[in-house]
This record gives structure tokens, sequence and C-alpha cells, in this order.
């Protein structure tokens, strides 16, 4: 039973089938190729034996005569041979084995030297033409005036094959025309059609065993990479995402496999990781309001006494909560964003009218900042962009600047317009980000630390770039920032004007993550 269930396991493995389907394809190859081989030799034969027989019966012409019988008066086949002369001997001799003379009527004619009727004993013994079929034959050569040819394949009681070729023949001495037949014996070239029919018997089993190892060894080479993919992918887990299969450098389809299935780790990876990395920003970020709202609760029921007293520690732990809905929501919306859920709506707008109205609705929190906020467009800035995500990005820049320019600073937003693409500056004069924090300033959550550098925790969520990164990656653009501490920051974004293009564009300076 163990054996069935094992033999019934092979059977229909994928390499079982891959050798099965070579096999039979080799098979009908080989079986196809001998059969047109066997056909091809038999026309060859039998072209060569016509050959022979139509030399034979054009020689035997120039020897045989009918002619009238002087004693007689009757038509005789006379031989016209030296006699003396072995080799025309050999050649009249070869002639009688297999042969028929017989007048019009179909009635075979005499012999003169031996008066008997000239037809051969091998030749009776394949069976003699009858009257009839010979006087038809000669009366359609006679009609048509054209050389007629009569082939037919004969065999004697013993099964011996023989090829006969037979005419019509006009005498010189002009009596009537009559009919002359020769035969060939079949036997050689028939062993030669078995020796290669045997042959080809014996040697196609063998062959078809021969390739169906080879097919097996053949499959078993060529699946090896696909039992790695699945070997590794059984070792694959959370905790061992790292694990890749290496190249065989070969440019085909298993190569393709293998970077499809790298391709598919990777990015199972990348949402581990956003998973990860989600539960680790919400561990850290809601438990500091979590914690204030349980310290104003616990502050409210232990030492409250006045109405008073318990307003203003449910207002503060209303504002904890306020802060905490936030981040859930900045949060959400960041992780659809990265894992391909919220997808771009993109349309055409006009990005100067876009840019003109964000920076006039930020003029009010610029005055009471004491920060100046300017701008240099182009007449019309045509693109297809999502014109919601893209507001969400200029927001978040414009309220970056203003928030970290100190009083009597200068913000100053730019758009310009490049073949294919698209070019937005937002640039201020603020406190700066040193070069170390360069590299995380897109990270969530992330806040440049620092004495005067760094916002207090009410000043924002640390998001607002990460927003920013997102949104230019998913715009198939590159974004650039260029810091000095005490000197200001400068964001460039490049954008292509007709939205998602055909390769992915990487950043210049700072890479988007």
């Amino acid at each position: 039973m163990k054996r069935t269930g094992e033999l019934r396991r092979i059977s229909r493995g994928l390499r079982f089938r891959l050798t099965a389907g070579y096999s039979l394809f080799f098979t009908i190859i080989l079986l196809g190729v001998s059969a047109l081989f066997w056909e091809r030799l038999q026309t060859v034969q039998e072209r060569e034996v016509h050959e022979v027989l139509d030399q034979q019966f054009a020689a035997m012409k120039g020897y045989l005569r009918i002619e009238p019988d002087p004693d007689t008066g009757t038509n005789v086949a006379i031989w016209y041979y030296d006699k003396d002369d072995p080799d025309e001997t050999t050649i009249v001799l070869d002639f009688k084995k297999i042969y028929l003379i017989a007048d019009q009527n179909g009635k075979p004619i005499n012999a003169w030297s031996t008066g008997e009727p000239a037809v051969s004993t091998t030749y009776r013994g394949i069976g003699v033409d009858s009257p009839a079929d010979i006087k038809a034959r000669i009366q359609e050569a006679v009609q048509s005036k054209k050389p007629y040819t009569y082939w037919a394949v004969r065999s004697n009681e013993d099964g011996e094959m023989f090829q006969i070729r037979a005419g019509v023949v006009y005498s010189e001495r002009h009596v009537a025309p009559y009919y002359a037949a020769i035969g060939l014996p079949l036997g050689p070239y028939g062993k030669i059609l078995r020796e290669f029919t045997w042959m080809y018997v014996g040697i196609i089993p063998g062959a078809i065993i021969l390739g169906s190892l080879l097919g097996w060894f053949m499959a078993g080479r060529a699946l090896t990479p696909v039992l790695a993919v699945a070997q590794t992918a059984q070792r694959i887990s959370g905790s061992n995402l790292s694990l890749r299969l290496p190249s065989r450098e070969a440019a085909d389809e298993l190569d393709y496999l293998i970077l499809t299935f790298n391709s598919m780790i990777e990015r199972l990876e990348s949402s581990f990781q956003q998973i990860k990395q989600f539960s680790t920003d919400v561990s850290h970020e809601l438990r500091t309001p979590i914690t204030g709202i349980r310290g104003q609760l616990e502050v409210a029921l232990f030492t409250a006494k006045t109405t008073e007293q318990y307003r203003e520690a449910m207002f503060n732990a209303l504002q904890d909560i306020d802060r905490l809905s936030q981040i859930v929501r900045a949060l959400l919306l960041l992780s659809q964003a990265e894992s391909g859920q919220l997808a771009l709506q993109k349309s055409p707008l006009d990005l100067c009218d876009v840019v003109r109205d964000l920076v006039d609705e930020f003029q009010i929190p610029a005055e009471e900042a004491g920060v100046r906020l300017t701008s240099s467009l182009p007449p019309v800035c045509p693109v297809e962009v999502d014109r919601v995500q893209i507001e969400r990005m200029i927001t978040n820049l414009l309220s970056n600047a203003i928030k970290f320019t100190p009083k009597g600073g200068e913000v100053h937003t730019r758009l310009e317009r490049k073949p294919g693409r698209i070019e937005f500056v937002v640039e201020d004069t603020g406190r700066g980000i040193s070069t170390e924090h360069l590299p995380h300033i897109y990270d969530r959550f992330y806040r440049v630390t620092g004495s005067g550098t760094a916002p207090s925790p009410d000043q924002g969520l640390g998001l607002g770039l990460s927003f920013v990164a997102w949104i230019v990656k998913a715009h198939r653009g590159k974004i650039d920032v260029v810091s000095k501490p005490g000197q200001g920051t400068r964001f460039t974004i490049q954008l292509p004007t007709g939205g998602i293009g055909t390769e992915a564009v990487e950043p210049a300076g700072q890479a988007v993550r």
C-alpha cells in the first residue's frame, strides 16, 4: 500500500509528466522519421528496379525479332546474338529467365529455336497474362499511337515477389505488333527493406528508453531551481524574511521565476516591516496621550473638590483625546497610502492656482508668526496629479517652514516649468537641520532633537514629511533637501507633468523612503 502511494505520488509529479511528455514526443519523432526513411528507401528501390527493367526491356528489343517461319508461315520469336560471345549469351539467357512474348490475340508466340511458346517457366509460375488483357493492351497502344508500358508486382506459390515490365513492340519486318514482358525478382530489394525494418525495431525501443532516462535527468535538473524556491518558501517566516534565492544568471524563465519570488519576498518583508513599524509607532505615540488622560482623570478623582477643578481636568483630558484621535487618523491614512490601498485620483489642473491659493491661506498664520511668505509663479503650470494629495504635500511643507522659521524670517515658494516636469521649491530662513538628522526626516514620528531646533510635542505629530515623501513617490517624482543649521532649509520637488511615468525616478539628493 505504501509502495502504491509512492508510485502514485511520483506519477503525479511534474518531473514524471515532463519526462512522459518528452518521451511521447521523442517516440513520435522516431516513428515518424523511421516511417519516412522506410518510405523513401522503398521509393528509391522501386525507381531502381524500374530503371533496370527499362534498360533490360530496351536491350531485349535489340536481340529479339518477330519473323514469319519459312516452313509454316506463322510468326516466331527469334533471338539474334553471337552464341560464341559469353557476354551476349549471358544477357539473352537473363532475358529468358522471366519473359513472355505474345501476339496481338494474346497467344504466346513460339520460339523459333525450340518450337515451344516463348514464355519462361518462372513467368508461368507467377501467372501468364490472359489473352483478353494482352489484346486490350495492344489495341490501346495502337489506338493511342504512344509507347505502352505496363507495370505489375506478382508472386509465385512460394511467396517470392517479382516486378513485371511489359510493353507493345513493333517488328522491323512490319508484322503485327506483339506483346513482350520481362520480370525481375524483388528478393534482394525486399531483404534490404526487411533488414532496415528490423534494425529500427531493435534501435527504437533502446533509443526511447535512453531518451526517457535523459529526459528524466534533464527534467530533474531543470526543476532544481523550482525545488529550491519551494524549500526556501518553507523556511520563510515572519522572523527571517531576508532570505533570497541567488540568480542563475541564465536570463531564462527560471531566472524570471527566481526574480519574481525574490520580489514577492521583498514586498512581504516590506509589508511586515510596515506592520511592525505601525505597531511600534502606535505603542510609542499613543502612550503619551493615554498616560496624560489617565493622569488627569486620576488627579480629578483623588484631588478635585470643586466643579471648576473637575471641568479643568475634563478639558485637559479632552485635549489629549483629540491629540490621540489625530494620531490614529494620521497613522491609518499613512498606512493605507504605503500599502497601496490609497489610490491616486489624478486629473489635469493648473498647479499655479493651487500654490497661489494655499500661499494666500497661510498668509494669516505667517503674519502671526512674524514670517514673510512670498511666491514666484509662472503664468500657468498644467500638470496631471491628485489634487488632494498635492495640496496635502504643499500644506505640510508650508506649515513646517513657517513653524520652524523664527520671527523676522522669510519663506519663499517657487514653481518652474521644465521639459517634461515641473519643479516646486519651498525655501525658508529658519533653524535648519543638521547633517546627521537629514537621512531620518522622512521617518514616522521623527523629530529633530537639540536645543533650539526641535519643536515641542504639541507642535506636530512627526508625520508631515512622511506624507510628503509618499506623495512624491506615488507621483513618480523625486525630492531633494538642502539644509544648514541656522541658515534655513530648501525642499526641491520635481514631478512629471503627465502624472505617473513609465519608470520610477530616484531622488537626486536625499532619497525618498
